[in-house]
């Protein structure tokens, strides 16, 4: 028996079925051969129905999968963002770091070189001193050797302190 059979017998069986009284459009029909028909519709279905429900049910199972799928790509991708922030902070605050000390380096090398130049400065006026110094010895004894040497050759007396 075909589908469209067993559909016509059902609709035979609702035209012949008497009306429950106060409502007409309420019917009594035998339950048992009504239950008979659906059961035969159900085996007598088309081939193609059956295979369109497991095309529907392997549709949702595969846009579950692929939900699934698409949830765990993307929380993937949020914790490699994340990482790449990190890095990206690290890095940054590397540079800084970097700044610092090379700044920090920088004026100990000018607080150095001005100490060295304060150093030297000082050693040279120290020296500059003590030759100063010296060369007023120096003339002092000389004026005392030219002073004291006798023109005429009598008297050479030279005191040296």
């Amino acid at each position: 028996m075909s589908i469209d059979e067993i559909l016509e017998e059902m609709d035979e069986l609702l035209d012949k079925a008497s009306s429950v009284p106060f409502a007409a459009h309420k019917k009594v029909i035998d339950g048992e051969r009504m239950r008979e028909l659906i059961n035969d519709v159900r085996l007598n279905m088309p081939h193609e129905l059956k295979e369109a429900k497991k095309i529907e049910f392997d549709c949702q199972r595969i846009l579950n999968e692929a939900k699934l799928n698409a949830e765990s790509i993307i929380r993937k991708a949020e914790e490699r963002a994340a990482q790449i922030v990190s890095r990206e902070a690290i890095v940054t605050e590397a540079k800084k770091r970097a700044v610092d000390m090379l700044t920090k380096a920088q004026a100990a090398a000018k607080n150095l070189q001005k100490n060295a130049v304060e150093s030297v400065s000082k050693m040279l006026n120290d020296t500059e001193t003590h030759y100063a110094r010296n060369l007023q010895s120096i003339k002092a004894v000389k004026g005392k050797i030219t002073s004291s040497v006798n023109i005429g050759g009598n008297n050479t007396n030279i005191n040296i302190k």
